[in-house]
């Protein structure tokens, strides 16, 4: 983990005594009062940090030393503020009168030391006198406070408002929505002079202090945002873009739509609407622009003396408006830059989010809001580079749509349909959209009916991406099972691996050349027309089109060398778990149609699935484990798919290659082909039921397997042989035959091996089986009450009921009746 060298340093760390670190202490103290600091002291600085760090217990400094470190966090060095800052994080906590003077030295703030002031605060007290102290820092002119310092005061209290918004009182939450307002609206709207190259934003800058450019290079005729570039920036341009990134934490952590629900409150607010709607169409009856270069004066401009009315928190409320209105506008200028052009997706992005946490406090706002944002939509839908735009666009339509009255099912046929389509390979926008629709879960279910018929469209994310996504669909799957989606929803997900063997194809099919015929195979047979449908099917969008495809065969035959693929292993790999989420849920929505309806899905598709033997096998092993679930809750499905259950059971091919299925099946036959579970069960059908069985146990257990298959396993065979007794023990005219089975398989065995089991012990178990059954059977009623004891006999289980005295007994006798 560690080489040599630098173990041997953690050791000798470790290891020093108390008396040689406290003259190392003085030494130190020493070298941190010389005027300059040189390479002594940073190097001491790091072996102090090695130590404290080195072992799992916190010290504690001497106060001069504390002191002197407190002093370096506002040192010009970075480097030195840096080691003071990490030395200080591995101490004990700062008393009370340090942490004061910490907290009086905010003024020299910077993201080491406003670092270190978090992890000491010891207490919500501590955090509340920080946040006092910041506050009060930036109630300050600018010639009492550095600029650098107030820079870092706002990600500070971003942080405390995360994690402790309760230390904020309401006259601290009203103070920094005053301040706020002032950064946002109010910034200077000239360049700042002497400044880096090109400050947050790249490129070339004018070399004198002139007016603020727009990304597209004309001089901005309005307020500054974070959108405008200059050659350098000022103290409250700065502090204008610190306050646009922390506005959205800020809004929905101090939600106050509760402080003015009232009827006189709402009056208020459509009031001040309707009059900031008015000087809005005043500006514009005015042709209100600007002189330079043409550039439109924002038509937000115009509201600003009319929100000087408003309380500090809705004034906020409606600068922010202002402000993101304002960036939308500036979004539709062409950025000279391939880099701006990205920022003005993210502040999109974070404008559109914004609005949609304003309108959701203010209602009156969505009225003013709901015209741009629709633009902005008109405007980006038929640009997929914007999609992450468009799902923020996406979320206001959801919160507001209903209460403006507005059609939104482009949007949905863009998000559920466009992008999954076209997109399934972006995993930023396969992350953004599922968080999108796991957050908005119930809100779509009620508002957006179609979102379960684009299950076909969805599934593409984790056809593609399984890892990444799987968790995301353990939570959407349950959402997506209806009882119209439920059967196409099935075939789907059995057909997943093969979803992602066609995605790979299509994507290949459009980056190489049409290849001569037969040059790449099943590349080849993708873009082969006789195919196509195949593939398309697949392919599809919206659920609705059919369940499933009658060519199954031909496709899996045609996508076997995709089998082994990667990416369709790991698809695969997910089915398993996704198929049991799609059984549990189905009990919710499904009826006894339904589910019948699925029973014949699952014998059907046990031999229809991608040639992979490890997925087959599991796939066999769900159903086997659903078949069960089934027909122990609704014991007349047993009855009502008889026909299509025998006919599964009657054919002995099932026996070799779909072990696992086949013995459920044949256990819920022998199980449920009972008068007490079904009073349709006749004595007709329970012959024909053992006829069909008795015919494949006696076929397997009188020759070899077919060439290529192996030898039935022994739990197949003891599984119809239980099966045909109980059968018997329900209709004694049965007995004689099962009897006279068992007797001829007591005596082929004895002449020793057979060819239908190549085990000796597994031979033995098997013949065991027949002769307790047979014993049973002499006495025909025992039988019954054993083979099919009745349901208040099996129910209660008293012998696992560890709330009662019985499983105690058990034991007990277990224990004395055995010989130690």
């Amino acid at each position: 983990m560690y080489s040599h060298g630098s173990e041997s340093l953690i050791k000798q760390a470790r290891e020093i005594q108390e008396p040689e670190l406290q003259k190392f202490y003085s030494r130190l103290v020493k070298l941190l009062h010389g005027k300059e600091l040189g390479h002594d002291a940073v190097d001491s600085l790091q072996r102090l940090q090695l130590i404290l760090s080195a072992t799992k217990y916190t010290r504690s400094l001497p106060s001069e030393l504390q002191k002197r470190l407190s002093l370096l966090l506002s040192s010009p060095a970075e480097q030195l503020q840096v080691l003071s800052s990490a030395v200080l994080r591995e101490t004990l906590p700062l008393s009370g009168e340090e942490l004061n003077d910490t907290q009086q030295n905010v003024g020299q703030l910077n993201s080491h030391a406003a670092a270190l002031l978090l992890s000491q605060a010891g207490s919500r007290d501590d955090l509340s006198s920080l946040c006092a102290q910041l506050l009060r820092s930036l109630e300050s002119r600018a010639s009492e406070a550095p600029a650098h310092s107030l820079m870092h005061t706002l990600p500070v209290l971003n942080t405390v408002l995360t994690h402790s918004p309760e230390c904020l009182t309401d006259d601290h939450v009203t103070l920094l929505c005053k301040k706020l307002v002032d950064w946002l609206r109010y910034a200077s709207i000239i360049q700042g002079g002497g400044a880096s190259s090109g400050g947050f934003f790249t490129g070339p800058r004018s070399r004198q202090p002139v007016p603020i450019v727009e990304l597209d290079g004309t001089v901005s005729g309005d307020f500054f945002t974070v959108l405008c570039v200059g050659q350098g920036f000022t103290d409250d341009q700065w502090m204008n873009v610190y306050s646009f990134s922390m506005l959205h934490n800020w809004f929905r952590t101090y939600h106050s739509v509760s402080n003015g629900n009232t009827p006189a409150d709402m009056v208020n607010r459509l009031q001040l609407s309707l009059s900031l709607s008015h000087s809005l169409s005043h500006s514009f009856s005015n042709d209100d622009r600007s002189e330079v270069d043409g550039s439109v004066v924002s038509m937000v401009s115009a509201t600003s003396s009319s929100s000087r009315l408003l309380p500090p928190k809705e004034r906020l409320r409606e600068k922010a408006f202002q402000y993101c209105q304002r960036l939308i506008e500036q979004c539709d200028r062409k950025a000279q830059k391939r880099t701006d052009t990205e920022l003005q997706k993210a502040c999109l992005v974070e404008a559109v989010s914004i609005l949609d946490c304003v309108c959701v406090e203010d209602a009156s706002l969505v009225y003013r809001t709901f015209p741009c944002i629709k633009a902005l939509f008109g405007r980006l839908s038929s640009e997929l580079s914007f999609a992450r735009v468009l799902l923020s666009v996406a979320q206001f339509y959801l919160n507001h749509g209903e209460m403006a009255a507005v059609d939104c099912e482009s949007v949905w046929k863009l998000v559920f349909g466009r992008f999954p389509a076209e997109l399934f390979n972006d995993p930023f926008l396969a992350h953004e959209l599922l968080r999108f629709l796991r957050l908005n879960l119930e809100s779509i279910q009620l508002r957006v009916p179609q979102y379960t018929c684009f299950f076909p469209n969805l599934l593409k994310f984790l056809a593609w991406d399984s890892p990444a996504v799987v968790d995301d669909f353990v939570d959407l799957l349950p959402s997506l099972v209806t009882a119209g989606t439920a059967v196409e929803l099935l075939h789907t997900l059995l057909d997943l691996p093969c979803l992602s063997a066609t995605l790979m194809l299509q994507l290949r099919s459009a980056c190489l050349p049409i290849s001569e015929p037969g040059g790449r195979g099943i590349l080849d047979a993708f873009r082969n027309p006789s195919f196509r449908g195949l593939f398309l099917f697949l392919l599809r969008g919206e659920a609705g089109s059919g369940d499933t495809i009658d060519r199954l065969s031909t496709l899996h035959e045609l996508l076997a060398e995709a089998a082994d693929w990667p990416r369709v292993v790991h698809c695969a790999q997910t089915v398993p778990m996704l198929l049991h989420i799609f059984f549990n849920t189905i009990f919710t929505v499904a009826d006894d149609k339904l589910l019948a309806h699925l029973i014949l899905v699952m014998l059907e598709r046990s031999s229809l699935l991608l040639n992979s033997p490890t997925y087959i096998k599991e796939i066999h092993r769900v159903f086997s484990c659903h078949l069960l679930n089934f027909c122990k809750l609704h014991p007349s499905l047993v009855v009502d798919q008889s026909h299509e259950l025998l006919e599964f059971a009657g054919s002995t091919a099932n026996v070799y290659s779909k072990e696992e299925i086949y013995t459920h099946v044949v256990w819920v036959l022998g199980e449920y082909f009972s008068v007490s579970c079904d009073s349709r069960c006749s004595v007709r059908l329970i012959t024909s039921c053992f006829e069909a069985l008795e015919a494949v146990l006696f076929e397997i257990t009188s020759s070899a397997p077919p060439p290529g298959a192996v030898c039935p396993a022994p739990r197949v065979v003891t599984t119809l042989m239980s099966a045909l007794a109980k059968l018997a023990s329900r209709s004694h005219d049965l007995i004689p035959r099962v009897s006279l089975f068992f007797s001829k398989l007591r005596t082929v065995t004895r002449g020793g091996s057979v060819a239908w089991c190549s085990d000796d012990e597994d031979l033995v178990a098997i013949v065991t089986r027949g002769e307790e059954l047979w014993s049973l059977l002499k006495v025909p009623g025992v039988a019954q009450s054993v083979l099919t004891p009745p349901h208040h006999v099996t129910k209660p289980r008293w012998h696992r009921d560890t709330n009662v005295a019985m499983p105690l007994q058990l034991r007990a006798l277990t224990t004395l009746t055995h010989s130690q």
